[in-house]
């Protein structure tokens, strides 16, 4: 099961969380005053070029211009490119156009939104242009397809990880305290933590206790 934690700020925090196990560490590239934890470019590189060798890189991007995407990516080299927008910001042209212009070294992960069963359109759409999907939770008035806090209806979840050919990693109010039952509902590929691993009443700060405790749970769940 892999475990992808977001949205560091920190490099120390960034590689003690690479050490308790975090498979995926994921960040934010990209100043453009849209959502919380924002790094220039030069310090999601160096983020980035400080995680251990073995640990995969996640760049989430809010631009939507596919130029500036490839001009982040160029600047950080990421392992992954996470599209976070809203889904229609950039759609299946702009995702075709992406893919290929990327190096084949970096995936491209784009995220759904998860409510009623029209989100099962969702994978028809953008499977093609796209190596793994982030399935998580849309509120009004908040931008892009993420960092709610909240959890969406599983069962959805569990259809799309069924229709889907891609890996598909589950977020959306994960914590240490729910993450066994997501993945038994669910049984994704990844598990992906943001809010539920901050300080408290902190939309920016990791507490690594609670980045130990998720990485405990989900180690657990792979032992019974």
């Amino acid at each position: 099961m892999i475990i992808q934690i977001y949205a560091f700020t920190v490099i120390d925090e960034a590689v003690q969380a690479a050490e308790l196990g975090v498979d995926q560490i994921g960040f934010v590239a990209g100043k453009y005053d849209v959502v919380p934890g924002e790094l220039s470019f030069g310090e999601a590189s160096a983020l980035r070029n400080a995680l251990p060798a073995d640990t995969t890189a996640v760049a989430l991007t809010m631009a939507t211009d596919v130029d500036e995407i490839l001009r982040m990516v160029d600047a950080v080299q990421p392992d992954i490119v996470h599209i976070s927008t809203d889904v229609e910001d950039v759609p299946e042209k702009k995702m075709a156009e992406l893919k290929r212009a990327l190096p084949a070294s970096v995936r491209v992960m784009k995220a759904l939104p998860v409510g009623g069963v029209e989100s099962l359109d969702y994978v028809k759409r953008f499977e093609r242009f796209s190596d793994l999907f982030l399935l998580d939770t849309k509120v009004v008035n908040m931008p892009g397809v993420g960092a709610t806090g909240h959890v969406h209806d599983w069962a959805i979840s569990r259809q799309i990880v069924e229709t889907a050919n891609i890996p598909v990693i589950l977020a959306g109010g994960l914590s240490a305290e729910n993450v066994l039952d997501s993945i038994k509902v669910v049984q994704p590929w990844g598990v992906d933590s943001n809010t539920h691993t901050n300080i408290i009443g902190d939309n920016v700060k990791k507490d690594m206790d609670r980045v130990a405790a998720f990485v405990a749970a989900v180690r657990n769940v792979e032992r019974k």
